[in-house]
Parts: structure tokens; C-alpha cells; sequence
């Protein structure tokens, strides 16, 4: 089974010349779960491929370097250059630039959990991986599949654990006059003509 982990990347360092990027990968968090990636748990061999988008037909170099720390991964990574003219070439200075550039911040890394254990809070913590790519990523227009991939993930990994989903509230169905409204059922009505209602409003107190 693959997962991926989103981080925001830290650009530490650029080398135009070598096209040679040095940076951050921060503890990531791959969905709104709360699911739990131990950098200290990687386990990889470099060079680690360098993909653009996690498309696997489109890699774009490779990291070179790599230290793992409880705060996360420092990483070295070099991007591909030719002077052959075509599609490679293309995909290869567009990735540079767009890096450089930060429209283009962020970084997945790709891996296969060995190790990992359920959470009270609903996620899974993945104490030991096999990492197998870094990607260059594009987080903001890629957020809703990022969410919906790695629930799958997850969703399996309970399955064949035993382990039942988090209970998730459903959204609030449309009232007659167009509101929002949401219906709340009672097992045991207190009088046994109590009219069925609808709360409108739920005001907190803490």
C-alpha cells in the first residue's frame, strides 16, 4: 500500500548553475485527520527519484542528499538540465523556474507504511516507512485529492486492522423555506404525544 505526505517547502539554498535545491521538509500532516508522518521513521537508499506532481513519467531529477531529524527531513535535491531541444527540455526548465519562482512551494513525499498505530483523535501515526519518491508539488489546486487519496488509505488500513472510521457529522440538510437546518432524533420522546421539532440553532456555552 503507497501513501503520500504534503509538506510546504523550505528553500534554503539554490545553486543556478548546478540547478541544485536545498530545503525542509517539515513533520507533515497528509490530511485533515490528523494522520501523523515520524520523519525519524524513514527508511530510503538515495538517490531518491524527483518527480513533478507525482506523475511517475515525469521525473525531474533526483535527491541526492537527505537527514532526518524529529522536526523533519533536510533534503538535497538536483534538477535535471539538457540542451536537447524537445518535451524533456521543456518539462525540466519549466519545473526550475517554477521552483525558483515559488509558484511552485511545496513538496509530497511518496512512501509505503511498515510500522503504524491508530490515534484517539481519529488518525494513524506512521512510526516506520520506506520512502521511494519526493515530488514537487502544487498544494493548493491539488488540496481535495490529497484529502480524498489518503482517506482511502486510511479507510484500508482500518479495514484490515479492525479498527472502525471516525465518525464524521453529516451535513445539515436544507430546510422547507431554504435554511439550513439541522434534524435531531430522540430514541425515547419524554411524552409519548410529543410533536416531532426541528432545532434551527445551537448556541455553545463553552
Amino acid at each position: 500500500m503507497q501513501s503520500r505526505a504534503y509538506s510546504f517547502l523550505t528553500l534554503k539554498a539554490v545553486n543556478e548553475e548546478e540547478r541544485i535545491i536545498e530545503g525542509v521538509a517539515t513533520s507533515p500532516s497528509p490530511d485533515r485527520l490528523g494522520d501523523i508522518v515520524n520523519p525519524m521513521g524513514a527508511k530510503f537508499s538515495l538517490p531518491i527519484p524527483l518527480l513533478w506532481q507525482h506523475n511517475h513519467d515525469e521525473p525531474i531529477g533526483h535527491v541526492i542528499e537527505a537527514s532526518p531529524s524529529p522536526e523533519g527531513i533536510w533534503f538535497k535535491a538536483k534538477i535535471a538540465s539538457t540542451v536537447e531541444p524537445g518535451k524533456l527540455k521543456e518539462l525540466l526548465d519549466f519545473a526550475w523556474q517554477s521552483i525558483k519562482m515559488k509558484l511552485v512551494a511545496a513538496v509530497s513525499i511518496g512512501f509505503k507504511p511498515d510500522k503504524y498505530s491508530f490515534l484517539d483523535t481519529g488518525g494513524i501515526e506512521f512510526s516506520e516507512w520506506e520512502w521511494y519518491e519526493l515530488s514537487a508539488v502544487t498544494i493548493p489546486a491539488q488540496a481535495e485529492a490529497t484529502i480524498s487519496a489518503v482517506k482511502s488509505i486510511d479507510a484500508g488500513l482500518r479495514k484490515a486492522a479492525g479498527v472502525a472510521e471516525p465518525e464524521i457529522p453529516a451535513p445539515p440538510e436544507p430546510a422547507a423555506a431554504g435554511e439550513k437546518a439541522r434534524v435531531v432524533k430522540l430514541d425515547a420522546p419524554a411524552r409519548g404525544r410529543a410533536k416531532p421539532f426541528v432545532i434551527r440553532e445551537i448556541k455553545r456555552t463553552a
